[in-house]
């Protein structure tokens, strides 16, 4: 006889109603268990109320006639050795091609200068399937997360046109990057973080305090009410996980962001970098630190003199300052740490910007930069033609070494 559609539909309505409740073993023995129940033609009814196949039903009926020693250890949903293989195993071969083509696009990790790409999940997957390692984008997106990349918001990635050259740029950066920490010597990313208002000023997020006892803070963030504004520049070594941030009190000036880079090296980057010939710095196009600013240059040349090194300067192309190593590394923990708090002082944000640390290893100095920093300094024509400045091949605007004008180093 056969089995009534209400039959099915009950059985569909129970099995609904238990199945986020129970792991694969434990469906399919559910399964198995109202077959043997129902009888002659229960297996294929149980199968089209439940969606499972007919083998799967079957083989939960003889594993719910099995003694219960003989039967599948409880602790385990499958069988030892149970279940389709990684793909990372069936065609070893997929984690290098993935690496390859990914390689040259990354910006941003621990272990590599910059390390976030560029390409789709679905782009990468059609390359890697044209070179005959089939593979679903939602993969790719898998891989690249058990390899340490993240998805990042593109909300603000670019801030103008894009320029043709905006990924062979990053391309550039990253060799470049990557060939100096070979050698062992620094490579810093610099950038000035947001300008912040001294005083009892609110800030967005919370922090504990006793119930019913909130931190009062100005109604309003107008400057005249502050003590002062405070213009934290920021040294981020990539290889050690190490940062330094300048306090200014003044402006925001290339003579400022290179006392700062001159301050990282005093303090921090001579000590563990004494031998290198060469410092590399990673900046953004714009601000204080801009590839068109002469100032900048000029500045880089009398601290070239200074350390009797190399700098070698890359910027990142126009409209990607978000991509600034500093910005991921650091900033963006400086600003957690401070959530909720009103920084009224210089004394405060530079004791909360020490206290900054990262359960992977950042450590944070800080000070306070007392110096007054004009605007409006101008560098004549002259000056800029004694600067002893290498421009790359490759835009040689974005890409270019300052050697010391006294320098008896061997270029290589």
């Amino acid at each position: 006889m056969a089995i009534s559609q209400n039959v099915i539909d009950d059985i569909r309505e129970r099995y609904e109603r238990i199945r986020p409740h129970l792991d694969e073993r434990r469906r399919r023995l559910w399964a198995g268990n109202e077959a043997l129940q129902l009888g002659r033609g229960g297996r294929s009814a149980v199968s089209r109320a439940t969606g499972m196949s007919v083998n799967t039903v079957k083989r939960g009926m003889q594993e719910a006639q099995q003694p219960v020693e003989e039967s599948l250890d409880p602790s385990r949903v499958r069988a030892k050795g149970g279940g389709r293989k990684p793909l990372t195993e069936l065609d070893p071969g997929l984690l290098p091609a993935l690496d390859a083509l990914i390689e040259p696009q990354t910006r941003g990790d621990p272990m590599s200068p910059l390390r976030w790409t560029s390409k789709s999940t679905e782009k990468l997957a059609a390359a890697l399937t044209a070179q005959d390692h089939p593979v679903s984008a939602d993969v790719v997106g898998r891989l690249l997360k058990d390899k340490g990349y993240s998805l990042q918001s593109t909300r603000k990635r670019f801030e103008g046109s894009k320029h043709p050259d905006r990924n062979a740029q990053f391309e550039y950066l990253a060799d470049k990057a990557q060939a100096q920490l070979d050698r062992g010597w620094p490579v810093i990313s610099v950038d000035t973080k947001k300008k912040e208002l001294v005083g009892q000023f609110g800030r967005g997020g919370q922090e504990w305090q006793p119930k019913g006892q909130p931190v009062e803070v100005e109604a309003y963030d107008f400057t005249s009410l502050a003590e002062g504004v405070a213009v934290p520049y920021g040294v981020y070594d990539v290889k050690n996980n190490e940062g330094w941030v300048s306090v200014g009190m003044s402006a925001d000036t290339a003579e400022f962001s290179v006392h700062s880079i001159h301050r990282w090296w005093q303090e921090m980057g001579s000590s563990r970098y004494a031998d290198a010939e060469e410092v590399v710095i990673t900046a953004d196009c714009g601000g204080s630190n801009g590839y068109r600013l002469r100032l900048w240059k000029l500045k880089l040349q009398q601290l070239a003199n200074t350390l009797n090194k190399r700098l070698t300067v890359l910027h990142y192309p126009p409209g990607t300052s978000k991509w600034n190593r500093i910005e991921h590394r650091m900033f963006n923990h400086i600003t957690f740490n401070w959530r909720g708090r009103p920084l009224e002082s210089y004394a405060c944000i530079v004791e909360s910007i020490a206290a900054t640390t990262t359960t992977g290893g950042l450590r944070i100095r800080a000070e306070q930069d007392t110096n007054t920093y004009n605007k409006g300094i101008k560098v004549s024509d002259q000056q800029m033609a004694d600067i002893n400045i290498n421009p790359h091949d490759f835009h040689g605007e974005w890409n270019y070494t300052i050697s010391p004008q006294s320098d008896q180093l061997v270029e290589r």
